[in-house]
């Protein structure tokens, strides 16, 4: 069975306590889900359209245990906490090879 990583990139930061709430609930939601965090934070180098964005990285067995961490009461929470105006992001889950 592949992997599967679950990768979000910050457009913006509106508000940074709330995102702080969020990760103070979310990190450990995710790890209690199986989730494995392998990058964290800002970006060192850019090429060619990248943006310098925050990014995070986790890994997981599956994809179904990604979408079964982001669905799960835990990180619906930190969801809550994080709103819906203080970040934009860009959140996908991919398929390992």
């Amino acid at each position: 069975m592949a992997k599967a990583y679950w990768i979000a990139f910050y457009r913006s930061i509106k508000n940074p306590e709330a995102l702080a709430a969020y990760a103070k609930l979310a990190g450990p939601a995710i790890q209690a889900a199986g989730g494995r965090f392998l990058a964290r934070g800002g970006v060192a180098k850019t090429y060619e359209a990248g943006l310098n964005q925050r990014v995070v990285v986790v890994e997981f067995d599956s994809v179904a245990q990604a979408t079964a961490a982001h669905d799960s009461p835990a990180y619906q929470a930190a969801l809550k906490a994080l709103g819906t105006d203080a970040a934009e992001r860009d959140m996908r889950v991919v398929e390992g090879v």
